[in-house]
């Protein structure tokens, strides 16, 4: 005997929620693994260079202003002295290895050659010795 009805076979339906599990997952990991460079917001005229190399910022920031304001990293100093302080504190690494340890500086180009000689004699009393000083490229 023969059945008068047939069975209907459920039309092939595409499940999106798998797919959209895995897109937002995805999302998720490159928010999470993208890094960010935080950079002070201080405005400084940087002097330029023909001959300027991109280098990675390194953990320590100087920054001179013309108005005389330090910077170590975002936090302001109020004198050298306390920029020393803040250096001989520095323990992320052992003494041995604060001479590869990259400090970058930046100096607005109308500090005194004195002032950026003076945080020199700073890093080279605490050991410090990679320094890059931070300019723009003029081409």
């Amino acid at each position: 005997m023969r059945a008068g009805r047939h069975q209907r076979r459920p039309g092939a339906q595409v499940d999106l929620i798998p797919m959209i599990d895995i897109v937002f997952q995805l999302i998720l990991f490159f928010l999470v693994s993208t890094t960010f460079a935080m950079l002070p917001a201080i405005t400084l005229k940087l002097p330029s260079s023909q001959t300027s190399e991109s280098v990675s910022i390194g953990q320590i920031t100087i920054t001179l202003e013309t108005d005389g304001a330090i910077w170590y990293n975002s936090d302001p100093m109020a004198s050298y002295s306390e920029l020393n302080e803040r250096l001989a504190a520095f323990d992320e690494v052992d003494y041995e290895n604060r001479r590869d340890y990259p400090v970058q500086l930046e100096a607005d180009e109308l500090v005194t050659n004195g002032s950026i000689v003076q945080v020199f004699d700073i890093l080279r009393k605490n050991g410090f010795a990679a320094l890059n000083l931070r300019t723009k490229n003029s081409e």
